[in-house]
């Protein structure tokens, strides 16, 4: 899909492809990383996947410069999007955010661009990593 064609869809409708795209790279992540019980997966995934973490990951990416000017719109697209009700365990800023970084990687996957999907999971990874004593 051409970028026109991607930037003509709702961005909560990127945020909706994104959400699959972010989590299936969790569950990978996960399983390719430990061979464990499901529940334990899970419990991992959600931690990575809730809102607040999302949030967190991207101001990160945000801080660091990682986003491009274009990635940045279209990450703002996503969290300023009217009809996002936050759910009561998570603040409507967090929310939000999450949304937007949702709407990131469903246009970043419509798009065709794999690579930089991988590119800026990876540097999730390593801005969230916590520091080692």
């Amino acid at each position: 899909m051409t970028d026109l064609q991607a930037r003509q869809y709702s961005p909560l409708a990127l945020a909706f492809v994104g959400d699959a795209v972010y989590e299936q790279l969790v569950r990978d992540e996960l399983v390719i990383g430990a061979n464990m019980p499901v529940r334990k997966l899970h419990s991992l995934a959600v931690q990575k996947v809730c809102a607040e973490y999302q949030s967190a990951a991207v101001r990160a990416l945000i801080d660091s410069e990682r986003l491009t000017e274009e990635e940045q719109e279209i990450f703002k697209r996503g969290r300023n999007a009217g009809g996002i009700s936050a759910p009561k365990h998570s603040t409507v800023a967090d929310y939000r955010a999450a949304t937007g970084l949702e709407c990131l990687f469903g246009y970043l996957h419509l798009t065709a661009q794999s690579e930089r999907i991988k590119e800026l999971y990876s540097a999730i990874g390593e801005l969230m990593e916590e520091p080692r004593s």
